[in-house]
């Protein structure tokens, strides 16, 4: 993600320093290479850090807290919204102005049209920096909140893995059936979720209530016929625990 990020900024024409945990990695970026953190701090006026977890932004900025002061720190590296408030908080306490981020997009699809990255912290230094890293992905803004942008970002991410949990249990129910999957995944399957999925958002409640429109008691049924099938399909278990926890929401509606 790092090598993406450094990446697109240079290819919008930003002067970029980088420096990587492994050295060499940014060979052929065309940016840069510090030897040192202290060096890529000083280098501009804007430093991105986008590390594996925030146990390694904190191991690699704990060294050089005294050279965090007057910095503008952007945080890149995915984590809790806990972790984000206590980040921003040990940043500013040794002088640094820090923004927190969560990356919308993979690798491949920074700098395109698709690709957006949430931003929480002070909003005058959102409004300075989004000029700066509008070439990453389109900036937006969620909130005074340092933990926000963590939050949501955790929470879509929540989502997608929800949808891929659900489409794994679905190929291998067909699988498991002998039906032809690649037929599935294509004329079934993603035709199917791509209809289903501004319904899906919609109709998300985070209260132990469902919409009207979507009876609990037709609801539960459909669930406990799509968990039977897989039973005899002799799917894992594991494989229907959304069927489960659904079924359980249902059950809980209709009460």
């Amino acid at each position: 993600m790092g090598r993406a990020l450094a990446g697109a900024l240079i290819h919008a024409g930003r002067e970029v320093t980088v420096w990587n945990r492994t050295p060499g990695r940014a060979s052929g970026l065309g940016a840069r290479e510090a030897s040192s953190v202290e060096e890529a701090i000083e280098a501009g006026g804007l430093t991105v850090v986008c590390l594996l977890d925030d146990a390694s932004v904190r191991e690699t900025l704990a060294p050089v807290a005294r050279e965090l002061a007057g910095a503008d720190l952007v945080n890149l590296t995915s984590g809790s919204a806990r972790q984000a408030r206590e980040l921003a908080g040990w940043l500013e306490g040794h002088g640094a102005r820090p923004l927190a981020g969560g990356i919308m997009a993979v690798p491949p699809t920074v700098g395109t049209d698709g690709a957006f990255i949430l931003y929480s912290g002070e909003r005058d230094l959102f409004d300075r920096a989004a000029p700066v890293l509008a070439p990453l992905g389109r900036p937006h803004w969620v909130g005074a909140d340092p933990g926000f942008a963590a939050l949501y970002d955790m929470a879509a991410l929540s989502g997608m893995y929800g949808m891929s949990a659900g489409a794994d249990h679905a190929v291998t129910l067909v699988q498991a059936e002998g039906g032809d999957v690649e037929t599935f995944r294509r004329e079934v399957l993603q035709p199917w979720m791509e209809q289903m999925l501004p319904f899906m958002v919609a109709g998300a409640d985070v209260s132990e209530t469902v919409p009207e429109e979507y009876n609990p008691a037709m609801q539960a049924a459909g669930l406990r016929t799509m968990l039977a099938a897989s039973d005899e399909a002799g799917v894992p278990a594991d494989l229907a625990g959304h069927l489960r926890a659904s079924l359980w929401r249902m059950r809980r509606a209709a009460a």
